[in-house]
């Protein structure tokens, strides 16, 4: 069995995973928590998907990759094949956005959390195992079925307690609170998979291992961790915009003071500001004084 290195780059690669899932976790938690606000069912939509692939590409597939940076098999190259890095990115944007979507419409209850929770559980898994299946090494990875149904464990649970935080906390303080916590237990899942993971080395499969380099992955990391966050913003900046303006149905809003049938417009404020302004007052003249 290879001698198998987590922790490549000391303490950088869990700190880096463990911010990229807080980061995305609180993201994913305020855009559900305005999908609860939501006026219409294509706004909560909208803003259930944006939460999805905050929780879902952010938290943990770019933690996933942030983490797999650490990893070396000193006796052998370590690369990726991209299909299946990009089909587990969809594993997790899918199966978040399923649970979200199923807690995000009718009346909460525990049962239907807990069956999104495991629906959504099993595509954390899926994504995880998906990620590491694209992992090429010179050998066999095998994996100890007791760890591994660990993670199972904990995928699943974690997975109920987000979509119990998504459809509960709502302020500020607690929403940073449950990030940490949902933070916590994705990279607890990520190590405990990756711990349940042994190496046995074929020398001669050296020359056959191809695809990307760990270290080139931090350019698409970083591309869509940039992409991630400037969608969400603007996302959420149009959609604020759109429900400030205009009405539940999409019309835009009346000036407060605008009658029925006489909207508002920027031609009458003008001549109300006109009617209303003062007249100047006149100045007195001086008679001229002598010498």
């Amino acid at each position: 069995m290879a001698e198998i290195h987590h922790f490549t780059y000391g303490a950088f690669n869990p700190l880096a995973a463990f911010l990229l899932a807080f980061l995305g976790s609180f993201f994913g938690l305020l855009s559900t928590a305005r999908a609860r606000g939501a006026r219409t069912r294509g706004r909560r939509n909208r803003w259930l998907l944006i939460g999805a692939f905050a929780i879902g590409g952010g938290a943990i597939w770019l933690m996933h990759f942030a983490a797999m940076l650490g990893f070396e098999v000193p006796a052998s190259p370590v690369r990726f094949d991209v299909p299946m890095t990009v089909g587990s990115l969809l594993f997790a944007v899918f199966a978040v956005g399923a649970g979200l979507l199923m807690v995000g419409h009718g009346r909460r209850n525990l049962p239907k959390t807990i069956m999104a929770g495991v629906l959504t559980g099993g595509g954390v898994l899926a994504m995880h195992y998906t990620g590491m299946l694209g992992m090429r090494v010179a050998g066999e990875m095998r994996y100890d079925v007791t760890l591994v149904a660990a993670s199972a464990v904990i995928a699943v649970v974690a997975s109920t307690v987000a979509l119990w935080f998504t459809v509960s906390v709502q302020s500020w303080l607690p929403i940073g609170g449950a990030a940490v916590i949902m933070a916590i237990a994705v990279c607890g899942m990520h190590y405990t998979g990756m711990a349940a993971m042994s190496v046995h080395l074929d020398p001669a499969a050296i020359p056959g291992v191809t695809g990307f380099r760990p270290l080139t992955m931090i350019v698409p990391i970083t591309l869509i961790t940039a992409a991630s966050i400037l969608g969400v913003a603007l996302s959420a900046l149009q959609a604020m915009t759109e429900e400030e303006f205009t009405d539940g149905a999409g019309t835009p809003r009346r000036g407060v003071h605008a009658e029925p049938g006489n909207p508002w417009s920027l031609k009458q404020a003008t001549v109300a500001t006109a009617a209303r302004r003062p007249s100047p007052r006149p100045v007195p003249m001086r008679s001229p004084t002598n010498g």
